[in-house]
């Protein structure tokens, strides 16, 4: 079964009430300088209630704290500093890359999952469907696809022999 990560950015419960069991919601907001606990922990709680893991973006310490069910590393996020923290069994570490640097530096990072972007978004990331295999025979990790997903050409995704997959307005 694969599995679908669903970036947010603001707790809509309209939007979480249309995934399945199988979609993972990330928080992610770096136009805010804090986070809101209280905040999180609404969306933690309504997340348990609806079966469905909830993951937050940047910040592993609170994740821990607010014993969420995983964290994720953005690209741009070279720290080690959460090998040194003591995790429960089931928490999950996942992060994103965009080239062979930072998947190898993923790979450092200990992470169980690697999005590699961007797939179909045509942006200064954008790799494209070759680039993609080449890019995800170079790993150690399992990948996860992420760019530009649309219903239209999920069945692409077919051809990466990747089935998990990620974003944003695929999932609105």
């Amino acid at each position: 079964m694969y599995r679908k990560y669903y970036f947010i950015n603001k707790f809509d419960t309209k939007n979480i009430n249309k995934q399945d069991k199988q979609t993972i919601i990330i928080y992610r907001n770096y136009s805010s300088v804090s986070l809101n606990e209280e905040l999180l922990i609404k969306i933690k709680n309504y997340c348990k209630k609806k079966s469905i893991n909830f993951y937050l973006s940047n910040n592993i310490k609170l994740a821990i704290k607010l014993n969420l069910d995983g964290a994720y590393i953005p690209a741009f996020n070279n720290s080690f500093q959460h090998l040194a923290y003591s995790l429960k069994k089931d928490f999950k570490i996942i992060g994103s890359a965009h080239n062979l640097r930072e998947i190898r530096n993923k790979e450092l990072q200990n992470v169980e999952k690697i999005f590699l972007s961007s797939l179909f978004k045509k942006n200064k990331n954008f790799l494209g469907i070759s680039k993609f295999k080449l890019l995800s025979k170079l790993k150690k990790k399992k990948i996860v696809a992420l760019g530009g997903i649309s219903n239209t050409n999920k069945k692409k995704l077919n051809l990466l022999n990747h089935s998990d997959f990620a974003g944003i307005s695929f999932f609105e």
